[in-house]
């Protein structure tokens, strides 16, 4: 595939804009680095996953690495997380032809609206805003997060979706981990998702420079934006994003699920 200095530009300012969101959100940029690509630049599903995957590490190291350092990232709890996660895409890879993906994607988005109108609903709460001290917090009910995080990752297997989207809310609303470092350790649990695929897709032939490389660069620009503005925003109005973020997402599965967009 061939692009123009103009299309480059275009790649590029994709780049950034999803490397923002995803900084600020802990959600994956793939979710909006795929569909551009597809819908806008016409490149096959293939390419773009696999360039999304490259955009996943450059957002990592434009993030996830400072936010570390700012220690707001729980690494203990983004490890073990990270193992389930692991251990159910794997699994939802090896059912994905046993299992109705319309019929999941249907349950799925339901599943996004439920939870990003409780965070909504528990953002607006007076206590909040006390329950969200990066630097005070306990982890609660570990078993559920294990439970969820295995969930999220066989849904992620079989639809090919960032986990982020399950997992921030699943940090935030069962296990009490406070907005703010829920999504910073969404962000590093990405970072290891995204390499380990990468490798697949690169070992296929599937990872093209001329689509990976200028998209890449503007989400490892985009993610260092959005680190400055995470520090300074609200965290209500960071939980406000998302969940427009997840009802948008929830929008878009169930339109594919209805035209048949996922396939056999």
């Amino acid at each position: 595939m061939e692009f123009t200095l103009f299309q480059t530009a275009g790649l590029l300012s994709v780049g950034v804009f999803a490397g923002c969101v995803g900084a600020l959100t802990g959600i994956s940029g793939g979710l909006m680095v795929t569909p551009f690509l597809t819908l806008f630049f016409g490149v096959p599903i293939r390419y773009a996953i696999a360039a999304s995957l490259c955009c996943g590490i450059a957002a990592s190291c434009g993030a996830a690495a400072r936010y570390t350092e700012q220690r707001l990232t729980d690494l203990r709890l983004g490890m073990t997380l990270e193992l389930s996660t692991t251990v159910g895409a794997v699994s939802g890879a090896v059912v994905a032809g046993l299992v109705s993906r319309e019929v999941l994607a249907v349950l799925f988005a339901f599943l996004l609206v439920y939870g990003g109108s409780s965070m909504l609903r528990q953002s607006c709460r007076p206590q909040t805003a006390l329950a969200d001290d990066p630097n005070s917090y306990q982890v609660k009910r570990m078993a559920l997060g294990l439970l969820g995080s295995g969930g999220g990752g066989v849904v992620s297997g079989l639809l090919g979706v960032g986990g982020g989207v399950i997992k921030v809310p699943l940090m935030y609303l069962a296990m009490g981990v406070p907005f703010k470092v829920a999504t910073a350790t969404s962000n590093f649990m990405l970072g290891v998702t995204a390499a380990t695929s990468a490798f697949i897709y690169y070992a296929r032939g599937d990872v093209l420079p001329l689509i990976a490389a200028p998209t890449a660069i503007g989400v490892f620009l985009g993610a260092s934006v959005g680190t400055h503005l995470f520090r300074r925003a609200p965290g209500r109005n960071l939980v406000v994003l998302f969940s427009l973020i997840t009802f948008c997402f929830a929008a878009m599965m169930l339109w594919k699920a209805l035209h048949g967009g996922y396939g056999p």
